[in-house]
């Protein structure tokens, strides 16, 4: 039977990390995190799980992954996230694929959104390549959306069962989030050099909350529904406006 390392990075994951190896336990042959000096319980607890710690500065999520692929001992990768979960079904499809892995495994992410579970508005299934072997792939991207890049060809198998994400507790949670990652996507667009910004700030936002609330039914998710496509709307005017903000400042910087 072929052989299985988990790998996870952290930082200050006390509230998240516990669930998580739980439910690697029996399913994996190694644990590792790359933890990015906690200053909570995380690797506390870690220890108490035997998961293997490795602590490392932060980089950046594709350097920290990376970094994490290359000190496991096997060379399947289990990706996972501190706030993530396997789900029973999911585990024992894992534990099946172990007798013959070949190429990478998909499976779809189930997102708990302040205590509901969320099936429509573009959040579920929302397809994640988690399972590969490190030889085909790495991770790439500098900023935020890290995504493995192969070096060949290689076929992908789709896992039953849901890999479970327990993103935000609380509205404050998700806006809090919002201003966080869109300071680093507004870099990384940016890093483009982009072009109609103010057009896409007027436009983009209203378009978001049409696609995700009623084409792809968020409605049915009822209050917390509502506040996906509202939140999701605002995060992409709040990441052209920070753009428009970052252009003005370099075009400031340019005047002699």
């Amino acid at each position: 039977m072929n052989k299985i390392s988990a790998v996870i990075i952290t930082y200050n994951e006390e509230a998240n990390i516990g669930r998580c190896l739980q439910s690697l336990q029996g399913v994996v042959d190694e644990i590792l995190v790359v933890d990015a000096f906690s200053a909570d319980r995380t690797v506390e607890i870690c220890r108490e799980f035997q998961a293997q710690v490795v602590q490392k500065s932060w980089e950046g999520y594709s350097r920290n992954k990376n970094f994490g692929n290359a000190q496991a001992r096997f060379d399947y990768i289990l990706s996972i996230d501190a706030d993530e979960a396997l789900s029973p079904e999911l585990a024992h499809s894992i534990l099946a694929a172990k007798s013959n892995l070949r190429g990478a495994y998909t499976m779809s992410r189930l997102t708990n959104y302040c205590g509901r579970w969320i099936r429509h508005g573009g959040w579920y299934p929302d397809v994640k390549l988690r399972l590969f072997n490190r030889q085909d792939a790495r991770w790439v991207g500098d900023f935020v959306h890290e995504s493995l890049e192969f070096v060949r060809r290689v076929p992908r198998i789709h896992l039953k069962g849901d890999l479970l994400h327990y993103s935000f507790h609380s509205l404050a949670d998700h806006l809090q989030r919002v201003n966080t990652y869109s300071d680093l996507a507004a870099r990384e667009i940016l890093h483009r050099n982009p072009t109609g910004i103010l057009f896409k700030m007027l436009f983009s936002p209203p378009a978001k909350f049409i696609k995700g609330y009623v084409f792809q039914r968020g409605f049915l998710d009822g209050f917390h529904g509502l506040c996906i496509a509202a939140i999701s709307a605002f995060d992409v005017f709040i990441r052209y406006a920070k753009v428009y903000e970052l252009q003005q400042a370099r075009k400031a910087e340019e005047k002699p």
